[in-house]
């Protein structure tokens, strides 16, 4: 199976702690999809006539264009035909995944969406508190975020995401509870929550270099990644991933494809693309992106990966799964031979109760959670 990822690089604002590629000007929608048309054609044999599982339009915002717009790419190459024909999988056993913003879900843009082939919603709402909203600069409210969720279960729905930012300055910890109660009391299948970060070159991190904002706290992120972990079990979630949540059997198919090492491609500009062996990155600029399709110009880089890549990446993804990180698959598909020192340094983990063991595969505790990547680091080759 393989996926395909399009990024959508349009916002109507820019939220102060973003640093996707992205932009507010919203001049070059028309061309751009034109661009991401003509993309899909020439990019079509990167999977290696693979079938594709899922699609999963992100971004930037992709709910600026209308639902039938969007749909529109799927007429190109390659298709899910609902017969399941060249190398595709049959569109109604297709995760089609849309990224939508609390205010883009209005009555007549979900009445849109029936007509289309999305089947699963993941909202930006970020948090349910307007102090909170306005902090980020998001363009809608906690009221609006609320609304959004029930008209889409109103539709149909189901299989519906939420993202949740914790860690926001000036938001106790009461405050994050009240977040999660009320996201829980929604209904939704999945949740993401993530903690805020300061990326450099972005309005948050100037905010907070001027003292125009108190920094992010790492302690109060870490109490309340404690606080969500304990309410998502409470409330029946299992924790599939570090940062993502999902009642059993609601887990994105997609994003676990992608920790998995499950081969994309990735459509739009600042996209990645994997197909098992090589990565490549488009360039991050959109006049870039679309005068070079035009005129049939190389748009990406690429990197072919050697083994130890394939391994490093293998233990980065792997052990922020409740899947773990296996050593047999490390010894027999990765051809690592030497996976038994890697079994010693990870002992040492496991004596610090930062790790478990069961049968020769590794999973982190609750407390090792919070050292995921410097557990990682030393388990690299």
């Amino acid at each position: 199976m393989a996926g395909i990822y399009i990024h959508i690089p349009f916002c109507r604002r820019k939220c102060h702690y973003c640093n996707f590629f992205s932009l507010a000007s919203q001049k070059l929608k028309e061309p751009f999809l034109a661009a991401l048309k003509k993309e899909i054609v020439s990019t079509r044999e990167y999977l290696g006539g693979e079938p594709v599982n899922t699609i999963y339009f992100g971004g930037g915002t992709p709910s600026v264009y209308r639902p039938g717009e969007l749909q529109e790419v799927f007429t190109s190459p390659p298709d899910p035909s609902p017969e399941g024909e060249g190398g595709s999988v049959s569109r109604d056993r297709m995760e089609i995944t849309l990224e939508l913003n609390p205010d883009d879900v209005t009555e007549a843009y979900v009445a849109e969406l029936k007509k289309t082939w999305f089947n699963r919603f993941s909202l930006g709402v970020q948090s349910f508190d307007d102090e909170d909203l306005l902090y980020l600069n998001r363009s809608h409210s906690a009221g609006q975020a609320v609304a959004a969720v029930k008209r889409l279960q109103e539709a149909g729905y189901e299989n519906i995401s939420i993202d949740l930012i914790y860690g926001i300055p000036g938001a106790g910890n009461g405050r994050w509870l009240r977040n999660l109660e009320t996201a829980f009391s929604l209904g939704v299948p999945h949740i993401s929550a993530y903690a805020l970060t300061v990326e450099s070159n972005t309005p948050l991190a100037w905010m907070i270099s001027r003292k125009k904002s108190a920094p992010v706290s790492d302690e109060a992120q870490v109490e309340q990644f404690r606080i969500l972990m304990e309410q998502a079990r409470q409330n029946g979630f299992q924790q599939y991933e570090i940062s993502n949540f999902c009642k059993p059997g609601w887990h994105a198919i997609h994003n676990t494809n992608y920790w998995n090492g499950v081969p994309y491609l990735g459509l739009g500009p600042s996209a990645h693309s994997y197909n098992g062996s090589s990565r490549r990155w488009n360039v991050s600029s959109l006049s870039k992106y679309i005068g070079g399709i035009d005129k049939g110009e190389c748009i990406y880089e690429e990197e072919v990966l050697t083994d130890i890549q394939k391994y490093n990446e293998y233990v980065m993804t792997s052990l922020r799964t409740m899947w773990g990180c296996n050593l047999g698959k490390i010894n027999y598909e990765l051809r690592i031979t030497n996976y038994e020192l890697i079994g010693k340094r990870a002992a040492a983990f496991v004596q610090q109760g930062w790790l478990t063991e069961n049968s020769g595969v590794y999973f982190l505790t609750d407390e090792g959670k919070l050292f995921a990547d410097r557990i990682a680091g030393e388990l690299f080759l």
